[in-house]
């Protein structure tokens, strides 16, 4: 009996050309782009619903845990294991230390690497591809499932496609970065070039002896990090000394375009990786006047627009080719057939400490409890409003510089004060007086909502003392 691939779905990118709503915090693949689910939990939900997949791995930064335990619970889908990266150091070595963990357990064990951030209709043709994808790995192949082009799109890498193998696969010919518009009509009209997925299929004990051979820097920081990793509560934490001994590259670099076992499977499936707001827009399908709109707006006499808003209403008149997209404290008005440039932007941003934070930080932070949005902010005092889900609690703390007034506006709040513990409904409040040790949990089935004022001379988020923490954190 053949055994079950297990899939590996990398967690850990940031996004940034889907800027401002994919940041450092809560980059594009845990956000809701498509439906009311993210991409990373609609990419659980696909592996759950085909009996060829066994539990996944995720391999994510360890900032990410949080939310990616939340969003495993909230899909429903059953888990192997989430390893947690202390550092990024791009594919290579994230892959490799799933392949060394998966090894450790199957020395049999087939990988699906995929993303975690694309849109993919799981339909007979993928489950089709999936399954001539793995014979070929079991055949000692690395597979790149290749894309057949639709359109001269420059965005992505391409792969040339070789001599033919069995099971529709084929040798790769040569990986070519990301062409120029000339270059990619080019491909196109000759034929034999496919876009490169990112997404493999591979022995896990192939990879390995090709990672060993090719990039022992970084088969040996993944070997390590594995042999010394640790649990924590739900996860499994790489080891940070060996794991950032890593060369920051990726695996295509690093392997497939080294190896004499690289083959490319192209594919006809529909896919996208979602990468820049031009192609949200076409995997959103616009409407007859080729426009998409997510959120409130309204649109007049425009063509070719891609809308998306949190909160602001936009209105736009007599403009084609437009893309608006509106968080709650930035804006980006760009070309939609220039999206691709966000990424660049977003580099200025990142490197002016005035607003670097537009690149890192939403208003509104998530938490394993629940979260926060800041509200208003200025001289010794800020706003907030909190939401902690139901049966949650956050840890039991105190803070040096700042007393905290809470309100209640839904749900059921308890309330520990210095040992003493009061409940309050709707519209009662409470007070916290600066260096008392408090906690704050939601005893209710509905989640709690609450507006916190906090006073001092200091506001920062690391003014926090953690006495008991339901979470593992400490500080």
């Amino acid at each position: 009996m053949i055994s079950k691939i297990v899939p590996v779905i990398l967690a850990g990118g940031q996004g940034t050309r889907l800027w401002p709503m994919s940041r450092a915090n809560r980059p594009k693949q845990f956000i809701e782009l498509m439906g009311n689910r993210s991409l990373f939990q609609q990419t659980l939900e696909r592996l759950g619903g085909s009996e060829r997949y066994d539990a996944p791995i995720v391999v994510t930064n360890a900032e990410y845990r949080f939310v990616v335990a939340e969003q495993v619970q909230e899909a429903g889908v059953a888990l192997g294991t989430i390893l947690l990266e202390p550092a990024a150091r791009n594919t290579a070595v994230a892959i490799a230390s799933a392949a060394y963990y998966a090894l450790d357990r199957d020395e049999n064990a087939v990988l699906h690497i995929l993303a975690s951030d694309h849109a993919i209709t799981a339909d007979a043709a993928y489950y089709d591809a999936v399954n001539l994808a793995d014979a070929a790995a079991r055949d000692g192949w690395l597979v790149a499932f290749g894309i057949m082009p639709t359109r001269p799109d420059t965005g992505y890498g391409y792969i040339a496609v070789g001599d033919a193998l069995i099971n529709g696969a084929s040798k790769v010919g040569r990986f070519v970065e990301k062409p120029d518009l000339a270059k990619a009509e080019a491909f196109l009209a000759e034929g034999g070039y496919v876009w490169n997925s990112g997404m493999f299929m591979i022995a896990a004990k192939t990879f390995i002896a090709e990672c060993e051979a090719l990039a022992p820097e970084t088969a040996g920081a993944a070997r390590g990090a594995v042999d010394l990793a640790k649990a924590d509560l739900d996860f499994v934490r790489l080891d940070a000394a060996a794991f950032e001994t890593a060369p920051r590259i990726s695996v295509d670099y690093a392997i497939f375009e080294k190896t004499e076992r690289a083959a490319v499977l192209p594919v006809s499936f529909d896919w996208s990786d979602l990468g820049s707001w031009d192609a949200v827009w076409a995997a959103q399908h616009p409407d007859a006047s080729g426009n998409v709109v997510l959120g409130p707006a309204l649109l007049s006499n425009t063509t070719n627009a891609m809308v998306m808003t949190t909160g602001a209403h936009v209105v736009i008149d007599g403009l084609d080719d437009i893309a608006v997209i509106a968080s709650e404290d930035a804006i980006f008005v760009g070309r939609q057939s220039q999206a691709q440039r966000v990424g660049a932007l977003v580099k200025q941003l990142k490197a002016d400490p005035a607003t670097r934070a537009l690149t890192e930080t939403h208003q509104t932070s998530y938490r394993p409890w629940g979260g926060y949005t800041s509200v208003l902010m200025a001289d010794r005092f800020q706003v907030k409003r909190l939401f902690v889900k139901p049966g949650k609690k956050l840890s039991l703390q105190k803070h040096y510089h700042r007393s905290e007034h809470w309100v209640v506006v839904k749900g059921t709040a308890e309330v520990t004060i210095d040992g003493q513990v009061s409940v309050l409904t709707e519209n009662q409040s409470i007070y916290l007086p600066l260096g008392c040790t408090h906690r704050l949990a939601n005893p209710g089935k509905i989640q709690l909502e609450l507006i916190e004022v906090q006073t001092g001379a200091y506001l920062g988020e690391d003014d926090i003392v953690r006495t008991e923490d339901d979470f593992g954190r400490a500080g």
